[in-house]
């Protein structure tokens, strides 16, 4: 079920931004853009899925932050951004935004494919943001937050 939830995701995410241009993928309804919403998306996955499975974030084992023009901070996904920083995000290509998007999916495929049946109750504590969740609760939250910014990506591609 999981897995069919972060399959959803990222094709909602996909065909939510089919064809935007640049100027769409910077368009804001007060601070969050759909690039920003995009990234932030794919930094929580990475983020989320990284920590449960003690593996470096692809953000910057793979390089990511230099491809974005970001800082390879691993604190760095958009929660806790100001208004203002959220605003001076500037996205890259439609294309680099998804091959992240891409890869950061690839983690949950991989995670939750080959976890244990067991494993939702373990306790994982998160050195981005200093607080221990169950995985369970840590793949809910993620969930959560990607549909209600799936959504806002949908509200800001129809204005």
């Amino acid at each position: 079920m999981t897995l069919r939830l972060f399959r959803r995701v990222r094709d909602d995410v996909r065909t939510l931004v089919d064809g935007a241009t640049a100027e769409e993928l910077d368009r804001r309804l007060g601070s969050n853009s759909v690039g920003w919403l995009v990234w932030h998306i794919s930094r929580g996955q990475d983020r989320n899925l990284s920590e449960l499975t003690g593996s470096t974030q692809l953000w910057l084992a793979d390089d990511w932050a230099t491809r974005f023009d970001r800082p390879a901070d691993p604190s760095d996904t958009g929660f806790g951004h100001s208004a203002e920083q959220a605003a001076a995000f500037r996205s890259p290509t439609l294309e680099l935004l998804l091959a992240y998007h891409d890869a950061t999916h690839g983690l949950a495929e991989k995670y939750l494919a080959s976890a244990a049946d067991d494993d939702l109750g373990r306790l994982v504590v998160s050195p981005t943001l200093g607080n221990t969740r169950s995985v369970e609760e840590r793949l809910a939250g993620q969930l959560q937050d990607s549909f209600a910014h799936a959504g806002q990506i949908g509200l800001l591609r129809g204005l």
